[in-house]
């Protein structure tokens, strides 16, 4: 495996290093531990509403970094980000903001993690849905460990600290299995929405390697050729170009990670960098 990618250390939506230390929890030795509370400090919009937070709130979910995350969280209530928040002094945010905020805390602490945009299948019976979780490395481990921050500590799954390989595809894992005729493209896409079919599973492979990168979009950023693909204006090059991604992401080469990202198809432009 190359080595240009280091992900303990942060990207620029996961640097909490302008952040008060006293907002932090303290050392870490547990990932698991480190990234409980997260399911208690995020609030998805539709809960936002139920619970009666202000409607002028729904935009938090508009947030990209982390250390604003926190700014919110702190505003709401003066306590360690290890302390869970009633649903009113939560930040509105998507699956993507439970994701970025866990890998926040565990890159600052040590250990190896990134967050990984691809389909979960334990929402809906027969479906995958758009879902963000991440992955990280224990000090000891040779593998990286996937885990659904949103759920953790749930009912949805039990075993969200460690998901199993059909729990949650990738996007890259996704366009493979879709192009190997082993998964049907049109039970992939976004629940609440007609936004289902192999369009999301290009959007989202897309998506999944800049996280790759340290670069984790909002869920409905769209760059490059993107917007072409989801609305069905692109052909087999594309496609193919999509089947080199999946092999790369696949590989865990970071060199290779690095430098297919620096196509200008795939790399995240300056202006949602912000």
């Amino acid at each position: 495996m190359g080595n240009l990618i280091d992900y303990r250390s942060p990207g620029p939506f996961t640097d909490l290093r302008t952040v008060d230390p006293a907002a932090l929890p303290g050392p870490a030795t547990d990932p698991v531990g480190l990234c409980q509370p997260v399911a208690r400090l995020v609030i998805q919009p539709h809960d936002a509403e139920a619970a009666g937070i202000a409607p002028e709130r729904l935009a938090e979910n508009q947030i990209r970094p982390a250390a604003a995350l926190v700014e919110r969280l702190m505003a709401a209530r003066t306590a360690p980000l290890s302390q869970g928040r009633e649903p009113g002094q939560r930040v509105v945010g998507t699956c993507r903001h439970f994701a970025v905020l866990a890998c926040a805390l565990l890159r600052n602490a040590g250990f190896a993690a990134r967050v990984r945009c691809g389909f979960a299948t334990y929402f809906q019976p027969g479906q995958a849905l758009d879902h963000w979780v991440i992955e990280y490395r224990a000090h000891e481990s040779e593998r990286w460990i996937r885990l659904d921050p949103e759920t953790l500590g749930g009912t949805v799954l039990l075993n969200a600290d460690d998901l199993k390989p059909a729990d949650f595809l990738t996007g890259a894992e996704a366009w493979a299995a879709y192009r190997r005729g082993e998964v049907d493209g049109a039970v992939f896409g976004v629940h609440g929405t007609e936004n289902f079919g192999p369009a999301e599973i290009r959007g989202n492979a897309v998506k999944d390697l800049a996280a790759l990168n340290k670069v984790e979009s909002l869920p409905w950023d769209e760059w490059g050729r993107m917007t072409e693909a989801y609305a069905g204006r692109t052909g087999d090059d594309y496609d193919a170009l999509l089947d080199e991604l999946a092999a790369v992401c696949a590989g865990d080469d970071t060199d290779a990670v690095a430098a297919l990202y620096r196509n200008p198809v795939f790399e995240v432009p300056a202006e949602l960098l912000r």
